[in-house]
């Protein structure tokens, strides 16, 4: 499975990704809004990876973390759930620091959404963000994610309460 852009291919994570993917994961910016510690290392690449499904999307309740390759320079990743509704899918994406504010996140995560609609019949597809975090709440509406509300200190994540943000675009949006 590959998707191509006008700049990536985007294809699920393997073990020749592994060391840029935790260079990139193991940083404190790229971590604080994500669900890994700063400390995120190549065991947990290798176990990530491991687990990986053969297939995009992912089965029901599966996880599967696709790389976004700009030549052969792994620039970041986009995760897709299955989740346990039919159609529905949740997606999330981390840009590696150093090729931030290049427009990665929205041409990647973009063609991986347009994927689930236009070949996989996606109703709706889904997102969850810390509210703290305005860039990717931004890149969300960008894409024509719906900001459907906010849950006020709803999760207890990294030693304090933050309130999360939920984000959707409908299949039947992009008529």
């Amino acid at each position: 499975m590959s998707i191509k852009t006008a700049r990536f291919t985007i294809s699920p994570l393997t073990s020749a990704d592994r060391e840029a993917f935790t260079a990139y994961r193991a940083t404190e910016d790229t971590a604080r809004y994500q669900g890994w510690e700063a400390s995120y290392s190549l065991s947990d690449a290798d176990e990530l990876i491991a687990g990986q499904p053969a297939s995009f999307p992912p089965p029901e309740d599966g996880w599967l973390q696709l790389a976004v390759h700009e030549g052969s320079v792994l620039v970041g990743d986009v995760a897709v759930h299955t989740t346990t509704q039919p159609n529905t899918y949740e997606v999330g994406v981390t840009v590696a620091p150093e090729h931030q504010r290049r427009g990665v996140g929205k041409e990647a995560l973009g063609a991986v959404v347009a994927a689930l609609f236009d070949q996989h019949k996606a109703h709706r597809v889904t997102a969850e963000t810390d509210a703290r975090n305005d860039a990717v709440g931004a890149l969300l509406k960008s894409l024509g994610f719906v900001h459907e509300g906010r849950a006020r200190e709803a999760d207890f994540f990294k030693g304090e309460w933050v309130s999360l943000d939920s984000w959707a675009v409908l299949a039947s949006d992009r008529r």
